[in-house]
């Protein structure tokens, strides 16, 4: 028979091990809504606006070099979401009665440290995306005559092209989500 402190020991433990459960389970589902939500806003703006460039026969290579980041960003945001619902599945293996079905510390930390990575990366990517972006148009505004109509095409700023850097900085927001997410796990973990 056990004394009676090791019991409430034991009992403290699982309790701990309980609610560090729940916080990774939750955030994880949070983080992925939140994080979803932002990149199909984003995929749809792009969507749109690379399709009404299309359209309009007044390719841009410089945009096309934006979209491109863009592109890439919200494919890293996709990695990202499902890297989230991995957090989901930590939690769950954490809450589970079977203490040998538990990830380790280690491992936990290593999945989270991967989490912010991946973040930090699609950060950096569609701030490239952005900057590009956003000097084009800067360029474009810049060249323009003031009071003068304009007869080059290629001059006018079209709201397709502001969409490119909204779809950038939707994928970037997305993306600090899952990084601030990361970090305040990893700083939970760490203090269980």
């Amino acid at each position: 028979m056990q004394p009676e402190s090791e019991v409430r020991s034991l009992a403290t433990s699982l309790h701990k091990l309980h609610k560090i459960a729940n916080t990774i389970r939750l955030t994880g589902w949070i983080t992925l809504w939140l994080q979803l939500a932002l990149a199909l806003v984003s995929g749809i703006t792009l969507l749109f606006a690379a399709t009404g460039r299309e359209a309009t026969n007044q390719p841009n290579p410089g945009l096309g070099v934006g979209i491109f980041w863009a592109v890439c960003g919200i494919l890293i945001l996709l990695f990202s979401v499902f890297w989230d619902f991995r957090y989901t599945r930590i939690g769950r293996r954490l809450d589970n009665p079977n203490p040998t079905l538990h990830p380790s510390k280690a491992d936990t930390i290593r999945a989270i440290r991967l989490g912010i990575i991946v973040s930090l990366v699609g950060i950096l990517i569609t701030i490239v995306g952005a900057s590009i972006s956003v000097s084009v148009l800067v360029a474009k505004a810049v060249s323009q005559p003031p009071g003068v109509a304009i007869t080059d095409p290629n001059k006018i700023i079209r709201a397709l092209d502001v969409f490119i850097v909204v779809a950038n900085l939707n994928a970037i927001g997305a993306h600090f989500v899952g990084t601030v997410a990361s970090i305040w796990l990893l700083e939970k973990v760490h203090q269980h």
